[in-house]
């Protein structure tokens, strides 16, 4: 089973919207700030200078991510990861995350920060094995669904 990498074209933006869609159903809910960033990943991610990736293989598109500018500059926020339901647990997370990595470091960027759940154990084991250390929560995180915070720099 080899894993691509491949970058954002916007022929995969109904994979994006359906990958993410399904990880939110199956886990927590659907908030309106994610309708309407999956709905349009070109104006809030791309436009902005930020980066969508998928995770192919055989030609599917199994898994995605995206790298969103944040206010702080050579931040990037890693966000609206997501794999199909029927890989899962074949480590295209991990495949995802290391590519990301790699990436913004290849790419200058100074740090990836991420909002996710607690709920989401594999998911924060995954982030801490990569290094991503915990941060303080702010009282009014952008997703109601986030209880932790976390932060990987490069330097």
């Amino acid at each position: 089973m080899e894993v691509e990498i491949i970058d954002f074209h916007k022929i995969h933006s109904q994979n994006f919207y359906d990958l993410n869609i399904e990880w939110l159903k199956t886990y927590f809910y659907v908030e309106p700030f994610d309708e309407e960033v999956l709905s349009k990943p070109e104006k809030y991610i791309i436009n902005k200078g930020g980066h969508i990736f998928f995770a192919k293989i055989d030609n599917k598109i199994v898994g995605t991510v995206a790298l969103m500018p944040t206010e702080t500059k050579g931040v990037l926020e890693l966000t609206k990861m997501a794999v199909s339901p029927e890989e899962r647990g074949k480590k295209i997370g991990q495949k995802i995350l290391k590519y990301c990595i790699d990436f913004s470091k290849e790419n200058g960027i100074e740090a990836l920060l991420l909002y996710s759940s607690t709920k989401l154990k594999n998911a924060i084991y995954l982030y801490r094995k990569y290094g991503f250390k915990e941060l303080s929560l702010e009282e009014n995180s952008p997703y109601k669904r986030s209880d932790i915070k976390m932060l990987l720099t490069f330097n």
